[in-house]
């Protein structure tokens, strides 16, 4: 079918990759080397190596790397530099993990001299483009095998053939129906997406939800916390520093406690159609609402107004698939220069399903106390400057107004 000898394939040890895998060595007749990220995913990753071996994977083709605190020293923190919300509300918890992926999956093409790289994403998604712009921008040259492109096995029950005729292990829930949620997990999110979720106008079951209790359930007394912050990122919780993975498990724990970080949104998709997912982000969302906390008094008016107008441009280059090119890339030189004094500590309120900055404070503060006063200020601020400062800025309403009347 083609000339490709040896092919890395992203893989998770579920139903769709492990038919992947067969699927390369029938329809390629090519060696297989599978990947196998933990980001933070809370499962037991052994299992895949045991499949990879059951399908006549040899041992020192099989990798499977920690790359949770590179994923969030690297890709999560440097993101939230940003404040990077898409469309509104979403955190990027799924997009943000795409390049890395993609990124260690091209290292090891290249450590095993493979010709080619595969992934498991379907041909109606975001991820097919994000992982393959990934791709071409680390290994141009790269040859990209997308199944659910090429294959005819598009219906579950095809899939479930394909695996039994292949000698797949089939767990219950597939000869069942399946999951009643399609889920990606990382240490910054869980989605849910599919079945149930389909129908906008159907309510998510209380059941779905994993990592956070609901805000009625959650605990009738606030919890405080305090967040210290270097140059933008968190480095302390409650006066006990932590690495960055370290840092965003606690406050997924913490969160999740407190029913915090849910979110029921229909994103619009780059393919071009509406999608409904549900989103589970309590660190992120605890980490988002304190770093605004610290800029608050760390950060000129002006260059977090900038910063604002930005971010949309910046969420949108992640969501896309984006990460690696030139633009995103100017983009973070300008993000990490803004936030060279946004150092300092904020205090948080978590208190069913809500978090809100309580106190903050930074030897880098730009926040003055006898200016912003409403007592006496013995004459820091001159009210009476006001009057022209205004009078200036209305001008040209003024000269308008006069032309037109």
């Amino acid at each position: 079918m083609s000339d490709i000898k040896k092919v890395v394939l992203a893989y998770s040890g579920g139903l769709d990759t492990s038919v992947i895998l067969k699927w390369l060595q029938d329809a390629y007749q090519c060696e297989v080397v599978t990947f196998t990220a933990d980001i933070g995913q809370g499962e037991e990753l052994e299992p895949a190596r045991a499949k990879a071996l059951q399908l006549g994977i040899k041992p020192e083709n099989i990798f499977i790397d920690d790359l949770r605190e590179e994923f969030v020293r690297d890709f999560v923190f440097p993101m939230f530099r940003a404040n990077t919300i898409y469309e509104g509300e979403y955190l990027l918890g799924t997009s943000i993990a795409r390049p890395l992926i993609a990124k260690r999956q091209i290292e090891i093409a290249n450590q095993v001299g493979a010709d080619a790289v595969s992934h498991g994403a379907t041909g109606k998604g975001n991820d097919q483009v994000r992982f393959e712009l990934g791709y071409y921008a680390l290994k141009p040259g790269v040859k990209v095998i997308a199944p659910w492109r090429e294959w005819d096995l598009l219906s579950r029950e095809k899939l479930l053939t394909y695996a039994e005729q292949a000698g797949i292990p089939i767990e219950m829930k597939h000869k069942q129906g399946g999951a009643p949620y399609s889920m990606d997990a990382n240490l910054l999110h869980i989605s849910f997406e599919g079945r149930h979720l389909e129908d906008p106008k159907a309510e998510a079951e209380e059941s779905m939800w994993r990592w956070t209790v609901s805000p009625e359930a959650a605990p009738d007394s606030p919890e405080y916390i305090d967040i210290e912050f270097e140059q933008g990122d968190p480095v302390a919780l409650n006066g006990v520093r932590l690495k960055p993975h370290e840092m965003l498990a606690k406050l997924n724990e913490l969160g999740g406690k407190h029913g915090i970080g849910r979110l029921d949104l229909v994103e619009n998709r780059y393919v071009g159609m509406k999608s409904r997912g549900c989103y589970e982000t309590p660190g992120g969302t605890i980490l988002l609402k304190a770093h605004r906390g610290i800029e608050s008094i760390t950060l000129d008016r002006e260059v977090g107004h900038l910063k604002d107008d930005l971010m949309a441009r910046y969420a949108s280059l992640i969501y896309n698939g984006y990460w690696w090119s030139p633009e995103r890339k100017a983009l973070q030189v300008l993000i990490d220069h803004t936030q060279q004094h946004v150092n300092g500590w904020v205090r948080i309120k978590l208190y069913k399903g809500g978090v809100s900055v309580v106190s903050r404070d930074s030897k880098d503060t730009l926040f003055d106390q006898t200016i912003a006063t409403f007592d006496d200020d013995g004459g820091a601020y001159n009210q009476a400057d006001a009057g022209g400062f205004i009078k200036l800025n209305a001008l040209r309403m003024r000269i308008a107004a006069r032309k037109r009347s």
